[in-house]
C-alpha cells in the first residue's frame, strides 16, 4: 500500500488563480479511480523553497490517495498532464509507503 500525495499550486507562476472547478475536477476524477480522495483545501498550504538566489511561494492544495498496487508509469503520465494543465515547470507527486496499524 502507497500513500500518493500531491502539491498542487493554486495559481500559475503569473499569479493568477486556478478555477475551483479545476481542482474539483482532480478531486472528483481521483475519487472515481481510486476509490476515495483526501484534498486539503480549506486553508492553502504555503511552500516556500530556494532556486537560483531567489526564494519561490506558493499556496497549495495537497491531495492524498491511496492505492496498492503503485502504478508508477500512470502517475507518472498524470503528474506530467498536471504541469500542462496547470502551466507548472514542476508538480511535486511523490509515493510513500503505507502501513496501516
Amino acid at each position: 500500500m502507497h500513500l500518493v500525495q500531491i502539491l498542487l499550486p493554486l495559481a500559475d507562476n503569473e499569479g493568477r488563480p486556478f478555477p475551483r472547478a479545476a481542482i474539483e475536477a482532480l478531486r472528483r476524477e481521483l475519487a472515481e479511480r481510486f476509490g476515495g480522495v483526501t484534498l486539503y483545501s480549506r486553508g492553502p498550504a504555503e511552500g516556500v523553497w530556494r532556486a537560483e538566489g531567489w526564494t519561490a511561494h506558493d499556496d497549495i492544495v495537497v491531495a492524498e490517495v491511496m492505492c496498492d498496487p503503485l502504478d508508477e508509469g500512470w502517475w507518472r503520465g498524470f503528474r506530467e498532464r498536471l504541469e500542462r494543465d496547470f502551466r507548472q515547470e514542476e508538480v511535486v507527486v511523490r509515493a510513500l509507503p503505507l502501513r496501516r496499524l
